[in-house]
């Protein structure tokens, strides 16, 4: 695997009370620092969740940070970059997933962010990000709905973890979820509740725009991966 290729990093910081003001300000302060970070071809900071994978919930305690580099070179520069010195020296503790694209269907605010540069396996682990932005008169038909999809999810075999992320609650939302294999996640998403609220989002057309990507693990030497969680 070329490291001319593109890649993908998705952080998850998580912050103490005493700083998360600070990181939800960063929503808006943030955003011209990170446009600085060399390398980097789109970016995402976001919200998260409080609950089970989907939650109207808000996690004010953690927060996104979805980079997409234009090769490893520049990955490996992460951990010295101003953003993220910015956020790791107020956050309790961060982890970072590496990635590249198998597969990326849709857009995210007209564009499309990945680039295909991996094939993967049935049998190997497989990462994937579902965004949609849903439609004013939708929102809720899908807070309805939705939230059993999260439920399943508890009981799907092979998910290693999950997290709802997103730029507004409600209506401009997605998951990042990591699976053991894309065997087991195919099995979730096609043979599932889930599988039932998708069919209902194309026949009522919920959404104005909607992405689905998926991704295979990689490691980068000598970026930072993870610090120790509390």
């Amino acid at each position: 695997m070329s490291d001319n290729q593109e890649i993908v990093s998705i952080t998850f910081f998580e912050y103490p009370k005493r700083n998360r003001w600070w990181a939800f300000n960063q929503m808006q302060k943030a955003v011209s620092p990170i446009r600085r970070v060399e390398g980097v071809s789109f970016f995402k900071l976001m919200g998260t969740g409080g609950g089970f994978g989907f939650s109207i919930k808000p996690d004010f305690g953690t927060y996104a940070l979805l980079l997409v580099w234009k090769n490893a070179d520049f990955a490996r520069k992460y951990s010295e970059s101003e953003i993220y010195k910015r956020f790791s020296q107020q956050c309790l503790s961060n982890f970072t997933y590496w990635m590249r694209c198998v597969q990326c269907q849709g857009s995210w605010n007209g564009k499309q962010p990945f680039a295909v540069t991996a094939t993967a396996k049935s049998q190997e682990p497989l990462m994937v990000i579902t965004r949609a932005r849903v439609k004013i008169l939708k929102i809720p038909r899908f807070l309805r709905f939705v939230p059993a999809s999260s439920r399943s999810a508890e009981r799907a075999d092979g998910l290693l973890f999950t997290k709802g992320i997103g730029e507004w609650p409600a209506i401009e939302q997605a998951t990042f979820s990591y699976w053991e294999s894309q065997k087991q996640m195919e099995a979730f998403a096609y043979r599932s509740e889930h599988r039932k609220i998708i069919l209902k989002v194309k026949k009522e057309g919920w959404y104005k725009e909607e992405l689905f990507a998926r991704f295979v693990p990689v490691s980068i030497s000598g970026a930072q991966q993870n610090s120790e969680q509390t």
